[in-house]
């Protein structure tokens, strides 16, 4: 099962980062699906950052960059994959 999660909200190509607006909580070790037009990116999330600072988890509301394993695009949907 998915959940929504947020949008991405930006992709940083050099460091390979997806800047994610969240519409709710997020932590390490989750898994993460991100579908778009052309995107279809299913990964644990194992880096996560607020304003550069890594951080352990993250609520609704918060933007965060996320590492990701390959190119995302703006406007492309976060989902949070359940048991």
């Amino acid at each position: 099962m998915e959940i929504n999660l947020g949008k991405v909200v930006d992709y940083f190509a050099k460091v390979e980062v997806a800047a994610v607006k969240l519409e709710g909580e997020l932590k390490i070790g989750d898994t993460i699906h991100i579908k778009g037009h052309t995107t279809d990116l299913t990964q644990t999330v194992d880096s996560m950052q607020i304003d550069r600072q890594p951080v352990e988890s993250a609520k609704a509301g918060d933007s965060v960059g996320i590492k990701v394993k390959e190119r995302v695009r703006k406007g492309d949907t976060v989902y949070k994959v359940q048991d």
